[in-house]
């Protein structure tokens, strides 16, 4: 893959740009015998997660070397007060890709002060890139754009089994997918990668619940950015402001899907009845 001079790119094309060499990588080392690297708590990284984390700093870094940059593998790098920083996640489906599961995301999010201002999130198999310029979302495949068109009618919630505390006593995600009163209205979907928040903003999945602290995660900025920008209803995991109270989050297509899972989470808290 030809990477031409990055200097002159707009932030929104530098994401769009850094997010696909990333996934050129994980598509060209896609079923090899990988070697993996052992993070604790059962989590690794595969050789592809390293390299495909590189081009895109390399990107990045020839672009906007004044800029800071949190990677998922090797850490934050420049100046720690830096206002801009870039976001990397560079293959979210770790596992899913380890045994030859497509199902993976590359995610690239630039914080400018408080705010995501530019961010895209590709598809290494499909070609898509979702992305976003902090006003309006598009998605991108074979150089066209397409607009981003959130919609509910699918009534799949996709589900993160995998949230950074899955244990938590507040929400407990399989509790949520086992209440009468989910399975009425929705059918969940766990693809283990947040190219699932992508899909909301895409009118592919009706929401996103997940628990946690999500503020600056390589995982989820691109994807909360996406979905802020396409019109989606984004909040924290009981409804709160986002990155406030209990963190989490649920993205929705829709007022209705989101008060409805709102709803359905408050009924996991301790001491509510339907939860106990």
């Amino acid at each position: 893959m030809v990477i031409k001079s990055t200097v002159s790119l707009t932030d929104p094309e530098l994401a769009l740009t850094a997010a696909r060499s990333g996934a050129h990588v994980i598509r060209a080392m896609y079923g090899d015998t990988l070697p993996r690297f052992d993070k604790g708590g059962g989590d690794f990284a595969t050789a592809a997660d390293l390299a495909a984390e590189e081009a895109i700093l390399g990107v990045l870094r020839a672009a906007r070397p004044e800029d800071a940059v949190t990677g998922e593998e090797s850490g934050a790098s420049g100046n720690a007060g830096a206002r801009r920083r870039w976001l990397v996640d560079p293959l979210c489906g770790t596992l899913n890709y380890a045994v030859q599961n497509m199902l993976v995301g590359v995610n690239v999010a630039l914080r400018a002060g408080g705010e995501i201002t530019a961010a895209a999130t590709a598809d290494p198999f499909s070609g898509e890139v979702f992305w976003t310029d902090g006003e309006r979302s598009a998605v991108r495949l074979d150089g066209a754009d397409g607009p981003l068109v959130p919609s509910a009618r699918s009534q799949l919630v996709d589900i993160n089994l995998d949230a950074p505390d899955p244990f938590s006593p507040d929400f407990r995600a399989a509790r949520l997918i086992a209440d009468p009163e989910f399975a009425v209205r929705f059918r969940p979907r766990v693809v283990s990668t947040t190219l699932a928040v992508a899909w909301v903003a895409a009118g592919r999945r009706a929401a996103y619940v997940t628990d946690g602290d999500l503020r600056d995660s390589v995982h989820f900025a691109a994807g909360i950015a996406l979905c802020r920008d396409a019109g989606c209803v984004v909040t924290g995991i009981q409804g709160q402001p986002l990155h406030t109270g209990a963190g989490g989050l649920i993205v929705a297509a829709d007022e209705e899907t989101h008060g409805a899972l709102v709803e359905l989470t408050r009924r996991q808290e301790p001491g509510s009845r339907e939860g106990a």
